[in-house]
């Protein structure tokens, strides 16, 4: 029973369910609508469709060419996907650790310690380490393997150009992390680690990874984390922390000094900030004050729902949902 419960808790699963009214749900709808011929659905052989096989779906991003990359905990864990849901390949077998995250019950939980640990071996399973992909300014992808305790920057070909942290070997030092989630770019080139189911703590590093500062530690007070899960940077360098267990986004300076939060929103997994600087927290699009514009549909699982989003410049909204789905949501 106690490996059932984990199971069930790993990455979120019931840390995301909201209990009664769900923060943001009574903000308007946007007018978005589920694209449901996206993706295109798989064809066998023989010609005829069927459905995708996606098992735990993390993140999704867009790159400069306007393919929509979705990173899921499977066989060839990264899909590579036309706007208008055609695969145009897939790859990354073997990149990421079969070690899976779960959540430690506060009854088995070390004063202090984190909520989160991993399990390897036979308990894990294939790709499981997948965790978020990126795509900077430069058209480079960044993905996230958190029980590999490893983040890899790919060119546009696809090759590995950095690597940060060291792969299979946690710690909480310039080198080493434990149970990184997600990563973002600074206007000015640098990047912010959320070093969070093992470590409470965002790591900043220059652009051409070189470790520069770091700050958090773990509890629910102002610059504190309890799971420092998604993070974004705005346009003038501020940056953005969904801290998910403690239920609030943290803002911060560049240097890490607390600005302010947004407290009671949610179990918020997913950060997308916009062109139009607004900040997707969830399924609640949010002014950068902290307001509630507007939601997508209840298909997008709910504002605090997705563990993955992204947006284009157009407006179009990308969903991964760990029940297993990628979503396209469009305007009406």
């Amino acid at each position: 029973m106690r490996f059932v419960l984990l199971v069930l808790c790993s990455s979120g699963l019931l840390f995301s369910q909201q209990r009664g009214p769900v923060p943001g749900s009574e903000s308007p709808d946007l007018g978005y609508k589920l694209a449901t011929d996206w993706p295109n659905p798989p064809k066998n052989a023989a010609g005829s469709t069927g459905v995708w096989n996606l098992i735990q779906v993390a993140s999704v991003a867009v790159d400069s060419q306007g393919r929509v990359i979705v990173l899921h905990r499977g066989a060839y864990p990264v899909l590579e996907f036309d706007s208008a849901g055609k695969l145009l390949k897939s790859w990354g077998n073997g990149m990421f650790s079969d070690g899976k995250v779960m959540t430690v019950t506060p009854a088995e939980r070390a004063p202090g310690a984190s909520a989160h640990s991993a399990v390897y071996g036979p308990a894990g399973c294939d790709s499981c380490g997948a965790h978020s992909v990126r795509v900077d300014p430069e058209g480079n992808t960044w993905l996230v393997d958190a029980p590999g305790q490893v983040i890899y920057k790919l060119n546009p070909q696809g090759k590995v150009i950095m690597q940060l942290g060291q792969k299979g070997v946690m710690g909480m030092t310039a080198k080493n992390f434990n149970l990184p989630t997600d990563i973002a770019f600074a206007p000015g080139g640098e990047l912010y680690v959320t070093d969070g189911y093992g470590n409470p703590r965002v790591v900043k590093y220059s652009h051409d990874g070189k470790f520069l500062l770091q700050w958090g530690t773990r509890g629910s007070g102002p610059g504190e984390f309890q799971l420092p899960h998604n993070v974004a940077v705005d346009a003038q360098g501020k940056v953005y922390v969904s801290d998910r267990e403690n239920q609030r986004v943290e803002v911060f300076d560049a240097n890490g000094k607390f600005l302010t939060e947004w407290p009671k929103i949610g179990g918020v997994s997913g950060l997308w900030m916009t062109k139009d600087q607004r900040l997707w927290t969830g399924g609640v699009l949010r002014d950068l004050n902290g307001k509630a514009i507007g939601r997508l549909p209840a298909e997008a699982g709910g504002p605090g729902g997705p563990h993955g989003i992204t947006a284009t410049d157009s407006g179009d909204v990308y969903v991964a949902q760990l029940s297993g789905v990628a979503q396209k949501f469009v305007k009406k």
